[in-house]
């Protein structure tokens, strides 16, 4: 559940640089995209979603984003190997995943941090704070 704050306050936006950022999630079930979408973009960010790896590869390739956000249970190919395709053309291009399978994950070698469903609105600030950093700007 969202708590009755209105987006990110001075400090954190501060911490941020002050910038709006560019986020791009990959998840096959819409209504996931469609709640971190709203979550990030209350926060005053942009975001494009994608239901498939190849859908999201497509955006990549034409478009530059701040933080990366994928699942790992999804259809054809899987967020870990979403993050390697990503990693392999943009090795500074931070990927966070968000996944019910954290227990099982052990060895994300291009997941840059792994966030477990369910998950705190607080905790998801939390990490695109932490990964976005001001070197990955969106020109």
């Amino acid at each position: 559940m969202v708590s009755g704050r209105a987006g990110l306050d001075e400090v954190q936006i501060a911490e941020l640089g002050g910038r709006k950022l560019r986020f791009l999630v990959v998840d096959d079930e819409p209504n996931i995209c469609s709640c971190i979408r709203l979550l990030l973009v209350h926060d005053g960010h942009e975001v494009e979603v994608a239901t498939s790896a190849g859908a999201a590869l497509s955006l990549y390739q034409k478009d530059k984003f701040d933080l990366v956000f994928t699942d790992y249970a999804m259809p054809g190919m899987k967020g870990d190997e979403l993050a390697d395709a990503i990693k392999a053309v943009s090795p500074d291009q931070p990927v966070m995943m968000i996944t019910g399978y954290t227990p099982e994950l052990t060895s994300l070698r291009s997941v840059d941090f792994v966030l477990g469903k369910p998950f705190e609105l607080e905790d998801l600030r939390e990490a695109v704070s932490r990964l976005a950093h001001d070197d990955t700007a969106v020109d």
